[in-house]
């Protein structure tokens, strides 16, 4: 019985030690990786700096080089970029040699732009894409990086039937997931459109379904051309509505790489836009104002773009949106 009663109170005076040294044992908040970093990534392959460097008699190279190419952008992945782990290891790794953060976009959707048309095309099937997405997750690994996740995915339901849509919210949600696990200090914004696409009450639903909560915050206007107050305004609306329905607010970002003059309501390759506020921590109100569309990238076959397909680059774009005209 002595024995019984000491070992009881062994055990008992053992419980506050255990008790005190719980909290300790857990694991530390990762670190951001702004903080992990020193600076955001120049990509030196990005296709301005190669149009430029194969161009230098060019009367534009030097502008564009000099405006665009030297400003830190994101790389975009796809179906293009071959194998998907190798590609997105190659990048993330050469920004880490560099002691830079690296931004990358997603663009892999199975389905993608099925009701605009012009940047259709990712993955073949929702199997396909969840598999791709696991292996640009890998690709990253521990190292500190920036994702923006499935531009217009959220915006483009005018054509999807419902059952549609529950498939590609469950392979964002997916996404989010593998990324979260297998790339812990990348911080993921899932992409929530423009001011002049759905109204914020719906993006916000969109975005809780699609599994916001699973991500740093949500990224705007990629792609697009509306002014950065615009988009603060926006975020503030969408965020309203996910505290008053889903109980949780996110951090945002904002697209500025061609803002600079705002949108004339036209979003394919409209003429008379310019570059915006070069990529940076902060600004009205956003966690960062990133590049994330390359000025003179075509939006595809349309407005000062003609002729072009989705993604090339244009160096005659580029310049003249360096000047605004």
């Amino acid at each position: 019985m002595r024995k019984l009663l000491s070992g009881a109170v062994a055990a008992l005076l053992a419980l506050p030690l255990l008790l005190t040294s719980s909290p300790s044992a857990q694991a530390a908040p990762a670190p951001s990786p702004l903080a992990m970093t020193s600076g955001f990534y120049v990509d030196p392959n990005s296709s301005p700096a190669v149009w430029a460097a194969a161009n230098p008699g060019d009367g534009r190279a030097s502008a564009i080089r000099n405006s665009i190419a030297n400003t830190p952008m994101a790389r975009w992945f796809g179906s293009w970029s071959g194998d998907i782990r190798s590609a997105v290891n190659s990048y993330v790794g050469a920004a880490q040699s560099a002691d830079k953060l690296p931004l990358l976009v997603a663009y892999n959707m199975y389905g993608r732009d099925a009701c605009g048309g012009h940047s259709g095309g990712g993955a073949a099937s929702p199997s396909a894409y969840a598999s791709w997405i696991t292996a640009f997750a890998s690709g990253i690994g521990g190292r500190p990086a920036v994702v923006v996740l499935e531009p217009d995915a959220l915006g483009d339901y005018s054509c999807m039937s419902q059952a549609q849509i529950v498939e590609r919210q469950n392979m964002l949600i997916n996404a989010l997931s593998q990324l979260r696990s297998s790339a812990p200090n990348a911080w993921v914004y899932l992409d929530g459109g423009n001011p002049g696409w759905i109204d914020a009450s719906t993006m916000a639903d969109r975005l809780n379904a699609s599994g916001l909560s699973l991500a740093r915050g949500f990224s705007l206007n990629v792609s697009n051309y509306f002014r950065t107050d615009e988009n603060a305004s926006y975020a503030n609306s969408v965020n309203q509505a996910l505290r008053q329905r889903h109980g949780y607010t996110r951090p945002f970002v904002v697209d500025t790489s061609r803002n600079g003059n705002g949108s004339n309501g036209e979003w394919c390759n409209p003429a008379g836009r310019r570059i915006g506020t070069p990529t940076q921590q902060g600004g009205n109100g956003a966690e960062m104002l990133l590049w994330l569309k390359t000025p003179g990238e075509s939006d595809g076959n349309c407005g000062v773009g003609s002729g072009s397909t989705a993604g090339q680059f244009l160096p005659e774009v580029a310049y003249r949106m360096i000047y605004g005209y």
